[in-house]
């Protein structure tokens, strides 16, 4: 079979900086954080989905990436790709980092719809896909739902990027989770509002907060402001969009530890949470999801992000919520 432009089969791509996918607005980078930045630079979530033909037995991905230069402990990480179907990974390939590689990934017999999950470190970019034995065709499309937080909605310390809890609650939803998490991000940059409010989406949920009690740390005073703010902004492209609110979850060393301003994050969260139903008293396609309660520190692999039952927990509580109300 020939070699297919892959455009048409990417799923969870917001922006595209040439033909790489990015996660912030690249006409608009000036303005980011370098952080933020950095981390927009990875294709978070970006994944490729297909229908195959019966009689399909595999699929082919080219693709580019960085290479780590010699030293770098990344140097000998493989880049794993994942291929789901049905809500379960049917197959992995790990393949060796290279400026261009290709790999292939058998495909079940019976063909039907897959979904393959990209390595995220070094920037993977697919260059073509094709099928072997039988015809790709693009997935349907799906309502798309940006997600945008911090390292949480990034998928730390999930074993696979399909572990993270956008990846999981888009499976539970049917719809397309575009990851907007930037690790050590998501402080309540109003650029970023800006950036979600151009981004055209159905569903639209944020979760952020525990970047700042330390990151950059906050009062309860302006931390209530500036989810209002923030808001709003959103709010100028999205009116009526259901937006979904997730306040921080347990982080045990700053529930009742005081940062550099004074704040405990148990006070930073009660603030956040303030002000999501202060806004949604006017607002009926704005509801909250308190975070407090959805993690014990079982859940957590680090004592700030979950390992991958808390990740489960996190897709679960999510995608009830956004079903209630969305």
């Amino acid at each position: 079979m020939s070699w297919l432009d892959p455009e048409p089969f990417l799923r969870g791509t917001a922006w595209r900086d040439g033909d790489r996918p990015v996660r912030a607005d690249p006409a608009d980078r000036a303005r980011l954080p370098w952080d933020v930045a950095e981390r927009a630079a990875l294709p978070i979530g970006v994944r490729v989905e297909f229908r195959a033909e019966p009689g399909t037995t595999a699929v082919d991905l080219r693709y580019r990436a960085a290479v780590p230069a010699d030293g770098d402990e990344l140097r000998s990480l493989r880049h794993a790709f994942a291929l789901w179907s049905g809500g379960r990974c049917v197959g992995e390939v790990f393949a060796k980092p290279a400026a261009r590689g290709e790999v292939r990934l058998r495909l079940p017999p019976g063909g039907g719809e897959f979904t393959v999950h990209l390595p995220e470190a070094q920037a993977p970019v697919v260059r073509a896909l094709r099928g072997v034995g039988g015809a790709l065709s693009p997935a349907p499309r799906r309502p798309r739902w940006l997600v945008q937080g911090d390292s949480i909605t990034e998928g730390w310390w999930a074993t696979r990027p399909a572990h993270a809890w956008p990846a999981a609650a888009g499976r539970t939803l049917g719809v397309d989770p575009v990851n907007l998490g930037y690790a050590g991000g998501a402080r309540g940059e109003l650029v970023l509002a800006e950036h979600l409010a151009r981004l055209p989406g159905e569903l639209l949920t944020l979760a952020f907060g525990t970047n700042c009690w330390d990151r950059a740390p906050a009062t309860p005073e302006w931390l209530y402001a500036t989810v209002r703010a923030y808001v709003a902004v959103i709010r100028r492209g999205h009116p009526r969009t259901p937006l979904l609110v997730v306040s921080p979850v347990l982080r045990p060393a700053a529930e009742h530890t005081r940062n550099a301003v004074g704040a405990t994050l148990t006070e930073l969260r009660r603030a956040m949470e303030r002000a999501v139903r202060d806004l949604a008293a006017d607002d009926p396609r704005l509801a909250l999801l308190p975070g407090r309660p959805l993690l014990g520190p079982e859940h957590l692999a680090d004592g700030l992000h979950p390992d991958d039952a808390g990740h489960a927990r996190l897709a679960e509580a999510v995608a009830g919520a956004l079903r209630r109300y969305a």
